[in-house]
């Protein structure tokens, strides 16, 4: 830094904090450090008796916070994701929809590996609503060698986008229930009207439900007529616990599907299936479903709406933060499920 007449330190940045002390009216910051001085600051400057000013010496090399952080934002930033402007050295990216959040995690790791680089994010995997802050970006002195942000962007450009939202398909869904008590109406259905409610709050069409007795030709014949009905997924119901009469995961079997997993390391929700038959994902879910407002479902289906083939991989990734504390009230997004990858 060095010592400058005020009149010569327009463009430049201060090292320091100026107060201004008017006895019995004001005490405070007029002048924060980091302000880049202006033409219009200096009858203030000269009236709070700064005559000569602090500043650091800018060149081509090095590149104030402000610049830093909106050159960093621009970089990371993908389709549908806004930048603000900056404030107190911080740019923040915000999503333009709502949607599915995708963060390229090891890229993330990378970038804030270079010392001096700030970006922090919510986690990936995670429906976000237009407007919803997804991250910070910074950097920690007031001035940063330029090299450090052109590397930022180099490996933002190898990596292209690293934050993303995919907005969610609209999908016409099939329901498949089974089990001979719900078949025989000897009890009412309460799985239908859960599924059916998370299906239309995530914009996707509830197509019908079809019930089927723990047979597992019939379940496979109600799988095929939703398909051939134009459902581009299909949920079973019911009979997925390892009891001998629970047929469903080779009711699904039957009707073609090639299994994905078959059980999840989610609670609640270790009992899940998922296969695909054709290119058409087939959810085998646990009873739990019906009664816990969060479970392995509301993790796999938005990934799903937004155009993943989910592979088995993705499933036991959720092992890590997989466990649902079952808050009461419940604060899901807001927790920890589901999200420790």
């Amino acid at each position: 830094m060095k010592a400058v007449p005020v009149y010569e330190a327009v463009g430049m940045i201060l090292c320091h904090d100026i107060t201004e002390i008017v006895p019995g009216k004001v005490k405070g910051r007029a002048f924060k450090k980091g302000h880049i001085v202006r033409q219009e600051d200096i009858p203030k400057l000269l009236n709070l008796g700064k005559e000569r000013l602090y500043v650091w010496e800018m060149n081509e090399n090095v590149i104030h916070e402000d610049e830093a952080a909106i050159r960093i934002a621009k970089a990371v930033a993908g389709p549908v994701v806004n930048i603000t402007e900056p404030s107190e050295g911080k740019v923040e990216l915000k999503s333009d929809i709502t949607g599915l959040l995708k963060i390229n995690t090891l890229a993330l790791e990378e970038i804030n590996d270079i010392n001096e680089i700030v970006v922090a994010s919510i986690h990936s995997n995670q429906m976000v609503k237009k407007g919803e802050k997804l991250a910070g970006c910074r950097v920690v002195p007031l001035i940063i060698d330029k090299k450090k942000i052109e590397e930022v962007e180099r490996i933002a450009q190898l990596y292209f986008p690293l934050f993303e939202v995919k907005p969610l398909k609209s999908f016409k869904v099939g329901v498949v229930t089974t089990g001979s008590e719900v078949y025989h109406g000897r009890i009412e259905d309460k799985f239908g009207p859960v599924i059916r409610r998370k299906v239309e709050e995530m914009g996707s069409r509830f197509l019908r439900q079809i019930f089927a007795n723990d047979n597992v030709t019939m379940i496979a014949e109600g799988i095929q007529q939703l398909i051939s009905e134009g459902a581009e997924l299909i949920i079973t119901t019911g009979g997925m616990s390892v009891d001998p009469d629970d047929v469903t995961p080779a009711g699904i079997r039957a009707a073609g599907g090639k299994v994905v997993v078959y059980g999840a390391p989610v609670l609640p929700g270790s009992m899940f299936m998922l296969a695909y038959i054709d290119d058409v994902p087939v959810l085998g879910l646990p009873g739990c479903v019906m009664y816990h407002r969060t479970t392995v479902f509301d993790l796999i289906f938005p990934r799903i709406l937004a155009g993943e083939k989910i592979t088995r991989k993705d499933v036991t990734r959720l092992a890590h933060g997989g466990l649902c504390k079952v808050c009461d009230p419940c604060t899901y997004p807001h927790c920890s499920f589901g999200k420790g990858y």
